[in-house]
């Protein structure tokens, strides 16, 4: 062999027999709950990647981009592998918690992120009062309108038999209202249920129960017949919002609006689409859990 060749043959040989360098950066940018962390994998000689949040989800991708769902502090670790060879570098990153107070809904039909509106902080400091108190755990949602809204909250549906009427339940107090016209009811949009306005002049808010608006199509003629009837004008971005998500318009001004879901729109429509019984109760329990994202 000469030596070209064998120059070539032993460079192939190293080449071959050399360890995988694990390396990465994380790109610039908010490090913050939820928000969209890049990372950049500089590693040399791998050909396979295993990243490790610290939160208790990995992924094999070469450069992911992953959501920390709580604040904290993460060790995110990056394995490069070469068929048994492997390195690994691991760096410690700092979460931030969100600026905005926000709640996850986990159902089985995947999970919703909510919004919680400043403007209405009556009903948002319940909200959240209420859901580290780990108070909505389990509970059903227990009157579902494909083309309305799905309900839930009601304490006594947790483990409720299907013959047991719900809808009435709650904490054992009311919320004033808190109507404020730039919140409205789109698609998606987070309020509060309560009793008839016979017995509920105020309308002050249930204590607990809560829908999510799946609603209808909206067009420009059903808008301003809303305005007529409520003395009231859309913006037009509120306009444009109706028109684009649909929603339930007939309930501005009635049910108080304090969230909306910013993340899984297609879990309202998941949950709206079941089979019904009487009292437009699920034929199969939609349990839910929610916990404040910190």
């Amino acid at each position: 062999m000469n030596s070209f060749l064998k120059l070539l043959f032993i460079g192939s040989l190293f080449a071959s027999c050399a360890k995988p360098i694990a390396n990465f950066k994380i790109a610039d940018g908010k490090k913050q709950v939820l928000t969209n962390i890049h990372f950049q994998n500089q590693s040399l000689k791998a050909t396979d990647y295993l990243w490790d949040f610290g939160d208790g989800t990995i992924s094999k991708e070469f450069a992911p981009v992953h959501e920390f769902k709580s604040s904290g502090n993460y060790k995110v670790t990056l394995k490069a592998l070469k068929g048994k060879k492997t390195t690994q570098k691991t760096i410690e990153l700092s979460i931030e918690p969100p600026t905005d107070c926000m709640v996850e809904l986990e159902t089985e039909f995947g999970n919703m992120t909510i919004l919680l509106y400043n403007a209405t902080p009556r009903h948002r400091d319940n909200f959240i009062k209420l859901a580290d108190q780990g108070f909505f755990n389990d509970l059903l949602f227990h009157r579902v309108i494909n083309g309305f809204m799905i309900q839930g909250g009601d304490p006594n549906s947790r483990n409720a038999a299907q013959s047991t009427p719900l809808g009435s339940g709650g904490p054992g107090y009311q919320i004033p209202a808190e109507f404020v016209d730039s919140l409205i009811h789109v698609k998606g949009a987070l309020a509060a249920a309560r009793t008839g306005d016979q017995v509920n002049p105020q309308k002050e808010s249930s204590g607990s129960q809560f829908y999510l608006v799946h609603g209808r199509p909206v067009n420009a003629q059903l808008i301003e017949q809303t305005e007529a009837q409520k003395n009231m004008h859309y913006t037009p971005d509120q306009k444009k919002q109706y028109e684009e998500l649909g929603g339930a318009p007939f309930l501005d001004r009635e049910y108080t609006v304090f969230g909306k879901v910013i993340k899984g729109l297609d879990v309202i429509d998941k949950i709206a689409a079941v089979q019904t019984e009487a009292g437009n109760r699920p034929r199969q329990d939609v349990k839910m859990k929610i916990k404040v994202i910190k």
